[in-house]
């Protein structure tokens, strides 16, 4: 098995998802007492919220190195935002990094869809590094209209989600956000944030759900194990 180095704390309630479906997929595979050969560098994801993600570079590229120095063969950034760094780090580094965005695409691909609504941090919602990763599977990205919709999700995800808050009115608003991406053509819905899946799953909503979550863990396990 190859060895992998998660950074994660990004928000530690999410890496708990991420390690649990890491071992379970690789001992699905391999059976017996098998699990993941992994290491996790939890960042404070305090710092990143005091620095903000965009000036956050240095302490992803830090975690990534510590992976490095102790053995890993791939880096995962167990966050979708984290990945506005993802391809600078994989090029300083000269490690792979799994890409959640481009796992995400390929899972939609395959389905046929071209036209997705996409939930997730501001960041992940109106910079371009996750809506090109989609762009390069024929994936056309909806993010919701309004920068006060956009700004409410970025305030419950970090305020709420981050620390484990799971609120029922926030559930039925961002169900209300995905029901108007579905009106304006969205075909599938991506959960653009590890944390997202805790609140909302395929049964809340009418159209196919992608959770990216689960995509990811699914790629380290067939990287892990091939």
């Amino acid at each position: 098995m190859k060895k992998i180095g998660l950074v994660g704390g990004i928000s530690w309630v999410s890496t708990l998802d991420y390690y649990k479906f890491i071992n379970e997929g690789v001992n699905a595979r391999l059976g017996g007492l098998n699990a993941a050969e992994c290491m996790i560098y939890s960042l404070n994801f305090g710092d990143i919220q005091a620095k903000s993600w965009i000036h956050s570079f240095d302490l992803l590229l830090n975690a990534c190195k510590h992976l490095k120095d102790i053995g890993a063969d791939g880096l995962v950034l167990c966050a979708n935002t984290a990945h506005l760094f993802a391809d600078e780090l994989q090029n300083a580094l000269k490690l792979p990094i799994i890409h959640i965005g481009t796992e995400t695409a390929k899972a939609i691909q395959k389905e046929g869809f071209t036209k997705a609504g996409l939930i997730g941090t501001k960041f992940t919602m109106e910079m371009d590094f996750y809506k090109n990763k989609l762009e390069d599977y024929g994936i056309e990205a909806l993010i919701p209209a309004k920068q006060e919709t956009r700004d409410y999700i970025q305030q419950t995800v970090k305020d709420e989600l981050g620390v484990g808050i799971i609120n029922p009115i926030t559930k039925t608003s961002y169900i209300s956000v995905i029901d108007e991406l579905i009106l304006r053509g969205a075909e599938c819905i991506i959960l653009g944030c590890t944390e997202i899946p805790l609140l909302i799953s395929q049964k809340d909503i009418a159209v196919p759900v992608f959770d990216t979550t689960k995509i990811h863990c699914e790629a380290i396990v067939d990287y892990i194990v091939s």
